[in-house]
């Protein structure tokens, strides 16, 4: 793709959108029961050791992606082919959040749509996007940030005057210990979606200023998973644990029971609408991202050309993977967490990071 460059709020809201994805319509969490807030808190901890881990790594090589530099550090042969798994594994993401997307909306609001009606549209318009160049992505997510936020208040607004919450719903505090807690938040929690920022070392050489990278990328993992703890919260103290525990999407019912003087009511288009947003540049980011890679890797002088052959393979994917939600969410359980995102969201990482440090100090002990 060509040079470009992005500023220092388009990265944020790029990340921030990133981040929210699907977790904030989803249960997310609530494995931890009632302290499945606090559970999120510890998982964005974690979130920010994996950051150091990346952002150490990126410093040592800030003009080039993290599949030019994977290579560096692990050797041509085996570098290439981590780097390759890596871009199949973005897909396979971006796959996956689609999913959930067509999943939802045909559950909620266009029952009687086939799922690839739904899902085709979105993955074009991503792939449009995607051929627009990395500083239009930017500007449009400056833009949309700003109507996630006023959807975020309008709906936090409307569910506490409906006196919906109910504060006891999330008491007692570590009524089943902190067993359950630690399990949720390893690898679970700390992979989706905090590791998931790794991707972002594919964009941060065309960030205009990068010595704003570590603020922007900290500021944008603690805002998020801030508002990760504050949703799942909200949901639980509107429907109770146990409702909240069997909901698909519990954020969609808990806009859902708003209901005003029978007049302002069925707001879940506020729900539908924000994963809308969030599943658009999460899968435009991953996808844009796997191309930059396959770019990088293949030596290809336009990445455009292979755009809309990898948003075919996308909605394959996407259709395929599953035949309904809840047979993804059980594949996307151990499967995801320990073949997926433990080894290269954290054991990959790591390991370059160790490589890394004992050339460096070779390096040294040789000048």
């Amino acid at each position: 793709m060509e040079r470009t460059k992005i500023s220092v709020i388009q990265l944020f809201s790029l990340m921030f959108i990133f981040e929210l994805g699907t977790s904030v319509v989803v249960s997310y969490g609530v494995d931890a029961g009632k302290a499945a807030w606090l559970a999120i808190l510890l998982g964005m901890c974690g979130g920010i050791i994996l950051f150091f881990i990346y952002y150490f790594l990126y410093r040592q090589y800030p003009t080039i992606p993290f599949t030019t530099y994977v290579r560096k550090i692990l050797g041509r042969y085996v570098g290439w082919i981590i780097g390759l798994l890596y871009c199949l594994y973005f897909l396979y993401i971006a796959a996956r959040n689609v999913r959930d997307l067509g999943d939802l909306l045909v559950s909620s609001t266009l029952e009687e749509t086939p799922l690839f009606a739904v899902i085709v549209p979105l993955v074009l318009v991503v792939c449009y996007v995607i051929c627009l160049g990395t500083e239009v992505l930017g500007r449009t997510a400056e833009v949309f940030i700003v109507i996630l936020l006023l959807f975020g208040i309008t709906g936090n607004f409307f569910v506490f005057i409906s006196s919906e919450v109910h504060v006891h719903n999330l008491r007692p505090f570590l009524e089943v210990g902190w067993g359950p807690i630690f399990s949720t938040v390893f690898p679970t929690l700390i992979a989706y979606p905090f590791g998931q920022m790794l991707v972002f070392t594919m964009l941060l050489p065309s960030l205009n200023r990068p010595t704003f990278t570590k603020k922007v990328w900290l500021s944008a993992l603690i805002c998020s998973g801030v508002i990760l703890a504050w949703t799942t919260s909200l949901n639980i103290a509107v429907l109770g644990m146990d409702v909240a525990e069997r909901s698909t999407f519990p954020t969609l019912a808990t806009v859902g029971k708003v209901n005003l003087f029978d007049f302002i009511e069925r707001l879940d288009a506020i729900v539908v609408f924000t994963l809308l947003i969030t599943i658009f540049f999460k899968a435009s980011i991953l996808l844009h991202c796997t191309i930059l890679g396959i770019t990088d890797l293949f030596k290809l002088e336009n990445g455009k050309r292979v755009v809309f052959l990898l948003g075919g393979i996308l909605i394959f994917l996407s259709m395929a993977m599953a035949s309904n939600y809840s047979e993804q969410r059980e594949e996307g359980g151990y499967v995801l967490d320990y073949y997926l995102n433990l080894p290269l969201l954290i054991v990959i990482p790591l390991c370059m990071l160790i490589i890394l440090m004992v050339k460096n100090h070779f390096k040294k002990k040789v000048n």
